[in-house]
């Protein structure tokens, strides 16, 4: 059985949901971003206490597929932008087709539909937090920071980057990042 848990966006989401299904002794085949794989079906009693636990958490079990979809959407793109080295440059749209087996254009109006943004500028606002990341840990240069994020040069980036945040990255690094959300808030 698969379950779809809402905001899940990090593997810490990942290690507390793991936590409430060895709580409740829910064997677990595999846990991903938004995905839990059971080994078997819960008791109604089990899923209701599930359900309780997860909220206390910040998480939710969805029910409804449109919602399914659109998490689905959304862990694509954390998973992209936050944990993929930029080895694979390829298109958001094609991404997103290709592992939700949908055309884009439909899971691009189902998506600005429900969460009343598209998925362009939500994908912008996930690139936009890994390069505030980037910039205070110091990991990388922008030329690499661009590279790594798909962007086409350090000039796009720096254009988008002051476009969302009203900061150059320079100026951001300099404010020393006070101005960087969670993952779940993006």
């Amino acid at each position: 059985m698969e379950l779809f848990i809402k905001n899940m966006v990090c593997n810490r989401c990942i290690s507390a949901v793991k936590q409430e299904f060895e709580k409740l002794k829910l064997p677990v085949n595999s846990i991903a971003l938004g995905e839990v794989q059971l080994a078997k079906e819960p008791s109604e009693k089990q899923l209701v206490q599930l359900r309780q636990s997860l909220a206390i958490l910040g998480f939710e079990v969805l029910d409804d597929s449109k919602k399914k979809l659109i998490e689905k959407i959304k862990n694509t793109i954390i998973t992209q932008v936050h944990y993929n080295s930029g080895d694979e440059q390829q298109n958001f749209s094609e991404i997103l087709s290709k592992k939700l087996n949908k055309d884009y254009s439909y899971l691009s109006g189902l998506f600005s539909e429900v969460e009343s943004i598209t998925i362009e500028k939500y994908t912008i606002n996930q690139k936009i937090e890994k390069i505030k990341e980037l910039i205070i840990y110091n990991e990388m240069n922008l030329s690499e920071i661009a590279y790594q994020l798909g962007y086409s040069s350090v000039a796009h980036l720096s254009g988008q980057f002051k476009k969302v945040t009203g900061l150059t990255p320079s100026h951001f690094k300099k404010a020393g990042g006070k101005h960087r959300k969670t993952i779940d808030s993006v």
